[in-house]
């Protein structure tokens, strides 16, 4: 506010503007500034793969996207209802791309995100067990409001991080949105997670009002590299 009055008192037809102009303008400037340091702490603590934005992304119908489910995503009243979405395709479809796009505008929109590859997020898990701060790790990822699982279903799950899943996926369920990306097809998620008991439990809470997005077509690092 003091920089806004400064640059006030070297523009020399100012005085022209009443004192409720000149002071609205100052509140102005303040409040622009508190948004624009709030989004960048934001986006610094999501930590995306890639600086997306729905506005970059590309429609063509051979990807299979339908451009009216991202216009009603765009708005961010999932994340208000808590919903999640899932994003399935093949590799370089462009999942991580649309997942960090919606996590940039959940950020612009105020809503705090975290985006982590699935192998990181299990070994940040086995970590903290380790050096016990996994309760701490828990609370973290239970009160961000957008959590990102990249990945999930690349490699095998073993019965620990099946486990450590469930209690993410519990936690944030009716409290938090989530998206996952993954390979494989929605349908196949349950014989990859192993263990009938637990896989039942998860995907009963990530399926309920979920957003399902399913790409396809060719890798989009092929078509944008300049090898042949």
């Amino acid at each position: 506010m003091a920089e806004a009055f400064r640059e006030q008192l070297q523009q020399p037809d100012l005085d022209r503007l009443s004192f409720e102009e000149r002071f609205g303008m100052i509140v102005e400037r303040h409040w622009s500034w508190k948004e624009n340091a709030r989004l960048k702490r934001l986006l610094s603590e999501a930590r995306l793969k890639l600086n997306a934005c729905l506005e970059d992304i590309d429609y063509r119908s051979s990807r299979g996207l339908d451009k009216s489910v991202l216009m009603r995503l765009s708005s961010c009243e999932w994340l208000r209802q808590h919903h999640n979405v899932l994003i399935t395709g093949p590799t370089g479809a462009g999942k991580t791309f649309l997942a960090c796009a919606l996590a940039n505008k959940a950020c612009r929109s105020g809503h705090s995100s975290l985006y982590l590859r699935t192998p990181k997020l299990f070994y940040q898990l086995a970590i903290s067990r380790g050096d016990g701060s996994y309760g701490k790790l828990l609370t973290k990822l239970a009160k961000t409001n957008l959590l990102i699982i990249d990945d999930l279903g690349i490699a095998s799950i073993h019965e620990q991080e099946r486990r450590d899943l469930l209690e993410i996926i519990e936690d944030r369920h009716g409290n938090a949105s989530t998206i996952i990306t993954s390979q494989l097809p929605v349908e196949s998620w349950y014989e990859q997670l192993g263990d009938p008991t637990i896989a039942d439990a998860i995907l009963d809470r990530l399926l309920h009002n979920a957003h399902k997005i399913s790409m396809k077509g060719e890798s989009m690092r092929k078509m944008h590299s300049v090898l042949t």
